[in-house]
């Protein structure tokens, strides 16, 4: 009797300890390997709504020993053996759960690769372009440079064009000066003459 006592007691810690787990538990699911009913009350004889299968994840509305009432995501309330629910998530919904998160993993990545490929693409593009921008750069520069020797061969083109002119008016108006010292020469040169005459005629007297 003392016996079947401590058993009774020890049974009724242990359910008291599950029922405080799962209450404060978000999620529990459905164990085993088989579909289980659910059904509108705590017990065999009560209509069956649902057919739960292995990896189900539940809300605990309420916990019994035998039968707890539990929602399933879908929204869809009813009673289910107590014995099949256990809050270890399943390793077949471990397993799901990897394979749907590398799914998305191996999406983001082709998208990403996808991003880098058009960025390498427009890197490159902008890399020829930059090269272009240099070229045309360095080809302003060089015009520059051509334009101002330009400008200063015309400069001195126009300078050099003044001066040849200077020297054509100057040797224009030479004849004329060579015609106007020419008579006064010769006027000179006649009045010596006489002059030296008369002195010798003075030296013979």
């Amino acid at each position: 009797m003392k016996k079947k006592y401590q058993y009774g007691l020890i049974l009724s810690l242990w359910m008291v300890l599950f029922f405080i787990g799962t209450s404060f538990a978000e999620d529990i699911y459905v164990t085993g390997i088989t579909k289980i009913t659910m059904r509108t009350g705590p017990g065999v004889n009560h209509k069956v709504i649902a057919m739960l299968k292995s990896g189900t994840k539940l809300a605990i509305i309420q916990y019994q020993k035998d039968w707890s009432q539990v929602s399933t995501d879908e929204g869809k309330t009813g009673w289910v053996l107590s014995r099949f629910l256990t809050q270890k998530v399943p390793d077949a919904l471990l397993v799901e759960t990897l394979k749907n998160d590398n799914q998305t993993l191996m999406s983001k990545l082709e998208t990403i690769q996808a991003r880098n490929k058009q960025l390498t693409i427009k890197n490159t593009a902008l890399i020829q372009i930059e090269e272009k921008y240099q070229k045309l750069k360095q080809a302003s520069a060089d015009f520059l440079k051509l334009d101002a020797k330009y400008k200063e061969m015309m400069q001195q083109y126009d300078t050099q064009k003044d001066h040849i002119k200077t020297l054509e008016d100057e040797l224009n108006n030479e004849p004329k000066l060579w015609f106007l010292i020419g008579p006064g020469v010769f006027i000179v040169g006649l009045f010596f003459g006489l002059s030296t005459r008369k002195k010798k005629r003075s030296r013979l007297l």
